[in-house]
């Protein structure tokens, strides 16, 4: 009965649309038969400039936002995650990816030219977009509203990274250097054998850090390595090499070329290669509070000093077939990543005092990504059209041998005194290997009714499908140091170059490599399949309104294999689940400059791969991160009602009101590890969480005041936000404080920030060749949010504001060269975590920064020559 009033509704609706637009196409008739008919001049313009995206923004009926390759160029931007705080509601968080409006990375989605795509990083939602060079980049679509097209995983927004079109042939080459106040020239920056050679500059020297073979291909059987196996069967080594930091560095070579067919075909031909080297070294507090009734005291006071030497490479593939009705394009995506880390931490852990300890992390993450895209689009006469795409990617993500030791720093800081056993040496072995993933979706559209006087017709119906499936396999093992003899387990060791000593220890017989790993806890395997299809009705009564509705029907297979420690059987863990949802999104153009918006719907939030994994991660700082897998989907009601006001091609305000109801809100927390010692960070579903907002945005030209500030123009947004949880009873057991009666104070959802602001100063100005120079002054930040919700009473730990300036000047010097030079940073404040002061019992810990560091000030330089 239900389906029956529906699909008479809306007969009655498309009955009642034609008949308006019939009696409006009538009116119009009579009117043009007193007019003189026109003359229609076509021509081709570049779709990817500010201009042209603000038209098109303007003009769509959907909220979306975007950025194009003009303003990439002109903002210095390098990779797409830079690219994207430069939108409103947007901000970087450190080490975390993107937010949008406040809320974590979990509640985003990527698509890459409208195809799905994983994550190169269990730590992370969405592929690391620093990783994506914006060369190849024809433009960034930002959806803060949801339409059934979309995927179903949104709360935060949905990213389409558009590849390059083929609007005009060019070949460019690209080298750039950057030096940092704080990293570049850096004497005794510390770094793993092998990783600044060659093979460590491909990627490679991850093969020699790969699970020893004796062992590799088996299960975990407590096996015991012989002296020459604990010996050379190991082919990384315990070393680090001192050397001096140099300026970071980047290459690029693109060329996209477009050649003509017989029946005005077109064949396009992108090619990109890029890599870039770089040196960063960071140093502050790493502190650990504990709730020990009926105080708060310093379970760690640490200082950490991290050396990071980090290599990316990309090749990109296009090739496309373009005529008046089909599109085909093909892509190949080539994304790699090796960051390799020393961290050194002095100080005292689990509340020993007294005890000076030093311990280090030698540790490499590695991913490689390789995403491979098929996509069409075929248009039959002018009212029907046909999309398709499809992706296969290959995907991987290891820290291979992350190497931790712990000692006792001696009077002479170079050496430190070790004694094996108690997991003083260990190895680490972490593998999450992409098995399968494809992606694919489906649509036909058609267009019903008459046109009319803009060229448009009054309905157009489309159906599709997209979907992806995911099929991971994890596995976690650890070796360490099992002693022999336990008069010679002490030794004084340098902290650089230890390797010798453990050898001759080992053929003293003091110690043997063993393995530790459960059998039951070191691996499983995790299963996503989504399959979706759905409707959209979009109804054009007349020039001023466009209705989008729209319905999505998804179905999220998950299933989790996996033991706990003590299990006998494997735990099967399989969720079917069937989301019904509905989006709508009305248009009203009230003239020419002001357009209001409506948009509500129902959405999901599917965790990060890190948050449900049922792992156990270390840290030797013992603040481990143990995945929760009983984590539910969150589901999200959104609603947005925006005005825009357009006074010219080139400037808009806009104001944006929304609200969300997240049920089962994903929130990253705090809580006391089993063995009391540290502090686990693990992952909660809240009852829910409110979020009421505002968004604002301008971009203004100020030769509107004054003939002398017109290659002058200023943009500006801004996002203030309200948000409010309603607990879990898991969290208030683990929020509230040994013996508490009362009610929690009330808090924030956790990572929602009470505003973002980003700001831009651009002056625009021609040389004496006519050849075009901006220099633009760009400016964000993010107010104070949750980092991590506190624990038996302690506060919170807070993520405190950051204040980011970069000055970008970028110039075409001549008609084949052009530069860029930007100074990033240049505030250069310190990123800070700091627990709150609104702790249930008296801290008595003296101080509340739980980590700080400071990154530096960039200078850079960019040289392309384009052909």
């Amino acid at each position: 009965m239900r389906i029956t009033k529906i699909s008479v509704l809306a007969l009655l609706g498309f009955v009642a649309g034609n008949n308006l637009y019939a009696q409006q196409k009538q009116d119009s008739l009579k009117n043009k038969e007193t007019k003189i008919e026109g003359v229609n001049i076509q021509g081709q313009r570049n779709k990817k400039t500010e201009t042209a995206i603000l038209q098109e923004l303007k003009k769509s009926n959907v909220q979306k936002q975007a950025i194009g390759a003009e303003e990439i160029s002109r903002k210095g931007i390098s990779n797409i995650e830079q690219g994207l705080t430069k939108v409103t509601g947007i901000n970087r968080v450190e080490g975390k990816g993107i937010f949008v409006r406040g809320l974590e990375e979990r509640y985003n989605y990527l698509l890459i030219n409208n195809l799905g795509s994983p994550s190169n990083n269990p730590f992370q939602k969405i592929i690391a977009l620093n990783q994506f060079p914006t060369d190849v980049v024809g433009k960034l679509n930002i959806y803060k509203t949801f339409n059934s097209n979309l995927y179903a995983d949104f709360a935060g927004a949905t990213f389409d990274v558009e590849t390059i079109n083929f609007d005009r042939p060019f070949t460019k080459v690209e080298f750039g250097i950057g030096v940092n106040t704080q990293n570049t020239f850096r004497k005794n920056f510390k770094i793993s054998e092998g990783a600044n050679t060659m093979k460590g500059y491909i990627g490679l020297n991850s093969e020699d850090r790969k699970l020893p073979e004796i062992v590799k291909n088996s299960k975990p059987s407590n096996y015991d390595f012989t002296i020459q196996q604990s010996i050379h069967d190991f082919k990384d080594s315990w070393n680090v090499d001192n050397v001096t930091s140099m300026p970071n560095t980047n290459i690029s070579f693109t060329t996209a070329q477009r050649f003509n067919t017989k029946n005005s075909g077109k064949i396009g031909l992108l090619f990109s290669l890029n890599q870039s080297s770089s040196y960063e070294y960071r140093e502050g507090m790493r502190n650990q509070f504990l709730a020990i009734q009926p105080n708060i005291v310093l379970n760690n006071e640490l200082n950490r000093k991290q050396y990071v030497y980090e290599l990316e490479s990309s090749a990109i593939l296009g090739l496309a077939f373009s005529n008046r009705k089909t599109k085909v394009n093909l892509n190949a995506i080539y994304l790699q990543n090796s960051a390799n880390t020393i961290q050194d931490y002095t100080g005292y852990k689990n509340q020993e005092v007294s005890n000076n300890r030093f311990f280090r992390v030698n540790q490499q993450d590695i991913s490689r990504f390789l995403d491979l895209q098929l996509t069409a689009e075929h248009k039959l006469g002018e009212r029907h059209t046909f999309k398709a795409g499809a992706s296969y990617v290959i995907n991987n993500y290891s820290q291979p041998d992350r190497k931790i030791y712990d000692g006792e720093i001696l009077a002479n800081e170079d050496e430190t005194r070790t004694s094996y056993g108690a997991n003083n040496l260990i190895r680490q072995y972490l593998d999450v290997n992409g098995k399968f993933y494809a992606s694919a979706f489906a649509e036909y559209s058609v267009k019903l009714g008459e046109k009319n006087d803009n060229n448009t017709y009054p309905w157009e119906i489309a159906v599709g499908y997209n979907g992806f499936a995911d099929v991971r396999k994890t596995s976690y093992r650890f070796i360490y140091a099992q002693p022999d003899n336990t008069s010679l387990r002490e030794v004084t060791i340098n902290k650089d170059r230890p390797q010798e000593v453990f050898n001759q220890s080992i053929l003293n017989g003091a110690f043997h490599y063993k393995e530790g790993s459960n059998e039951n806890t070191y691996k499983n395997s995790l299963y996503q399949f989504v399959n979706a299809g759905y409707l959209n009705l979009n109804f054009k009564p007349s020039e001023q309104w466009d209705i989008l509705l729209g319905a999505r029907v998804e179905n999220n297979m998950n299933i989790s294999r996996y033991k706990k420690q003590s299990d006998v059987k494997i735990t099967n863990d399989e969720r079917n689940q069937y989301f019904v949802l509905p989006s709508l999104s009305v248009k009203y153009a009230h003239n020419n400059k002001h357009n209001f918006r409506l948009s509500a719907s129902k959405t999901i939030t599917r965790p990060i791969l890190i948050e449900y994994m049922p792992i156990e991660y270390i840290n030797p700082d013992n603040e481990n991160i143990f995945g929760n897998p009983d984590l539910k989907n969150s589901e999200n009601y959104n609603l947005d009602l925006k005005w825009e006001f357009y006074p010219s091609s080139k400037e808009m305000f806009a104001v944006n009101l929304f609200g969300k109801r997240i049920k089962n809100a994903i929130e990253r927390s705090f809580t006391a590890s089993g063995n009391s010692n540290g502090q686990t960070i693990t992952f909660y579903n809240a009852k829910h969480a409110d979020i009421f907002g505002v968004e604002l945005e301008g971009i203004l030209n100020l030769g509107k005041f004054s003939d002398a500030l017109s290659a002058w123009s200023v943009g500006a947004n801004a996002t203030f936000m309200y948000s409010n949880v309603e607990r879990s009873e898991e969290e208030l057991t683990q929020e509230k404080p040994n013996g508490f009666q009362g009610e929690l104070k009330k808090r924030k959802l956790q990572g929602a920030a009470p505003y973002t602001i980003n700001a831009d100063v651009k002056y625009e100005f021609r040389n004496a060749k006519n050849l075009p120079q901006t220099i633009s002054l760009i400016y964000n930040v993010s107010g104070s949010k949750i980092y991590g919700v506190g624990t038996a009473g302690a506060d919170h730990i807070y993520e405190k504001p950051f204040n980011q300036l970069d000055l970008i000047y970028n110039a075409q010097l001549t008609k084949n060269w052009n530069i860029k030079m930007g100074v990033m940073n240049i505030l250069n404040q310190n990123y800070k975590l700091e627990m709150g002061d609104n702790s249930y019992y008296q801290v008595t810990a003296p101080t509340l920064v739980h980590t700080n560091y400071k990154r530096g000030t960039q200078f850079n330089l960019t040289v392309g020559y384009t052909f």
